[in-house]
């Protein structure tokens, strides 16, 4: 399977896919770039959860030899939903939903081989912050074989209070962290539940950590520190899927 990530060259040209509604992955801008176009970028990113990242003229010119004029926009190789629209949804389907919240995770791989795994395991969606984060790009369709053409990605630029609106909503809230006190098969997942997987190096940050309902650990046995996220959130998904329908 082929995906291309679609580029957008030029201010004019991003500023037209925005205001056509195209989802837009993230925008590079150069570094010192001064013009009433740029500023009227700016202004139309504002308040979105696009991600924009101000560069040096020499990354654009790698990544291009097209006339960029400073500017590069990456088209998202899905339509991204929001929580706040997306969960109601699920409870009107009658459905006990289960989400996966991935709270700072960037390499690609793990991120494609955890929504293939979700897929698989009937998540109902996926939630990922716009900043700090992976996005869908073409290697993450590609390693996720495909699931996330069909497994929703809820792109959230607060993080905390997608947390407090998923607990005012009724989900409980698991996270996985090597401070955790209770064994993962522990937890209740018979229940609205978003289950909270932090970043390889620097796992879940503490403001995040104080809203989550049960802080679970996988045991381990062994002479290395933690398990690969990917394994570790497919450990803690088939618990609940044990749970759920094994049970």
């Amino acid at each position: 399977m082929q995906v291309k990530n679609e580029m957008i060259f030029g201010v004019r040209a991003v500023l037209e896919a925005i205001d056509a509604g195209k989802e837009i992955d993230k925008i590079l801008i150069k570094r010192d770039i001064l013009s009433e176009l740029s500023r009227e970028l700016f202004a139309a990113v504002k308040g979105t959860s696009i991600p924009v990242q101000r560069v040096p003229v020499e990354k654009l010119n790698r990544i291009t030899r097209k006339n960029h004029q400073g500017v590069i926009a990456f088209v998202s190789a899905v339509e991204y939903a929001s929580v706040e629209t997306f969960v109601p949804y699920l409870f009107e389907e009658g459905k006990d939903p289960l989400l996966v919240l991935l709270d700072g995770i960037t390499d690609v791989r793990n991120f494609g081989s955890i929504a293939r795994t979700c897929e698989c395991a009937g998540v109902d969606a996926i939630i990922i912050p716009s900043h700090g984060s992976v996005t869908v790009n073409a290697d993450a369709v590609k390693t996720s074989a495909g699931a996330l053409h069909t497994l929703p990605v809820c792109r959230e630029k607060n993080i905390t209070e997608t947390i407090k609106y998923l607990k005012a909503s009724g989900f409980r809230i698991v996270c996985a962290t090597e401070r955790g006190k209770i064994n993962y098969t522990q937890s209740d997942f018979n229940v609205p539940v978003c289950i909270v997987m932090g970043a390889e190096d620097t796992g879940i940050p503490s403001e995040h950590l104080a809203l989550c309902d049960d802080w679970v650990s996988i045991p381990q046995y062994g002479k290395i520190e933690s398990l690969n996220v990917s394994v570790a959130t497919a450990v803690i998904l088939y618990e609940a899927v044990r749970q759920r329908h094994l049970s």
